[in-house]
This record gives C-alpha cells, structure tokens and sequence, in this order.
C-alpha cells in the first residue's frame, strides 16, 4: 500500500512539473486578451493601433508557443512564420511551421530564415510583431555575413560544439557570423517588437537563449576570436570566418 501511494505521489510530482514547463503553458500563463486589449505580462497593447500583427520566431518549442499564441490574436492575426527542429511541428492555423536542422544548420533552415528576415524587413512603424524564442534558436537561424557561406558557418558550429566550450561561448562566436543574432533581428525591423522567451539557460541570459536576435550584444569580434584561440580550433575553422572576425 505504501509503494502504491510513493508512485502515485511520484507520478502528480512528475506530472506537475511537466506541466510547469510546457511551452504553451508558459504562453498562456503570461499572454492574456480582453476585448481589444492584449496584456503581456505587466503591459497592454490595444491591438488597434496596429495595421498588421505578426509572429516570427524559431526553437524546438516554438511551434507549441505558436499554436497557444495565435489563439489569443485571431482574427487580427495577419501571418507568422516559426523555425523548429524536425520532427518538432505541430498543427497551426495562421503561423506557418517550417523544420530545419538541428544542432548543425542546414539549407532548410537558411531557407526559412531568409523568408523571415523578408516578413520582418516588411514591416513598418504601424506593426506589431511577436518573436518566440526557445532552445536551439541559434542552429535553426541561421544567416551567415556577408562572405561566409553556410557550409563554412557549420564546420566553426561542428568545431565549437566539440571542442568543449561552453553555450555562451559557442554563441559568442555565432552571434558575430550571423546577420540575425545579437539582437539584429531587431534591427531589420521597424515594427513594435514583443519578445516571448521560453529559457533553457541558467541564469535567464537573454543574450545567451537562442543567441540574443533581439537582445543586445556586449561582446566584440575580438571576444569571438579569443574563443576559438582559446580552445585551440583558430587555425582549424575556415579561413573565410578568421578573416571575417
């Protein structure tokens, strides 16, 4: 009798914190609608005032924060697009959910990203625009500068991730490849950004969750080099990411 109440006892525990983190919970615990009133948190937003609202956003839980999120914006909800990991889609009705690689980037994902860095630079002043953010954003993001082909950006991200260095560091690096990361998402933008972020990072590092694309970046190109010295994989990354940093 008693190892039949310790298994039951183990079983709400287990049920009770799956349910404390599931993503769509998390949404409908922070994001409310009365009427034409959207509260996030603290803040309220008369959907109203804007001409277009939007989602964008990438993770491997981001399609379950999608599917909660659309809910509370129909019918002012103009379109949406989320990046997930295979095998990590659900159903949604407005958003559209686009699966790519993960935690090596592939052309799947350039792809997608291409088309959402597109919806954002579409957008103006009069936008409302939602950015979802969980773990493993920054493989399913991937824009590479200028003179760094994606192939070159996975061999840095394959060496990084074997080389032992930590997920700050590896997105110290990342950040400085891409034309997303480090908070320039937000900067392709001249819509209203609200930033929902569901952390898989000790400590809540903005910055570090998904690699900051709408967080600021305090680090330099130099900090990126002293990384990849550091765990001695400078000389092994392609010389077009040396040259870059």
């Amino acid at each position: 009798r008693m190892v039949a109440r310790v298994r039951a006892l183990l079983g709400r525990l287990l049920e009770t914190g799956l349910q404390a983190a599931d993503p769509a919970e998390a949404i409908r615990r922070c994001v409310k609608r009365d009427g034409h009133t959207l509260l996030v948190g603290r803040h309220k937003y008369d959907l109203r005032n804007y001409k277009r609202v939007l989602v964008v956003g990438a993770g491997k839980a981001s399609a379950c924060m999608a599917a909660a999120l659309e809910s509370h914006l129909v019918p002012r909800l103009h379109e949406g697009l989320v990046i997930v990991k295979y095998g990590h889609a659900v159903p949604t009705k407005t958003i559209t959910v686009k699966e790519a690689g993960h935690p090596i980037p592939d052309q799947t994902g350039l792809r997608a990203t291409e088309r959402l860095l597109a919806l954002v630079r579409g957008l103006t002043r009069n936008d409302l625009l939602f950015v979802l953010l969980s773990g493993g954003a920054s493989s399913l993001l991937p824009a590479p500068v200028s003179g760094v082909a994606l192939a070159e950006k996975r061999r840095t991200t394959d060496l990084l991730l074997r080389s032992g260095a930590t997920i700050q560091e590896i997105n110290v690096v990342r950040k400085h490849l891409s034309t997303v990361k480090g908070g320039r998402l937000v900067s392709a933008t001249k819509a209203r950004v609200i930033s929902l972020i569901l952390s898989d990072v000790l400590g809540d590092d903005l910055g570090s969750i998904g690699s900051g694309p709408t967080s600021p970046d305090p680090m330099t190109y130099a900090d990126a080099c002293d990384v990849l010295r550091r765990y001695g994989i400078w000389r092994s990354v392609p010389s077009s990411v040396r040259t870059y940093l």
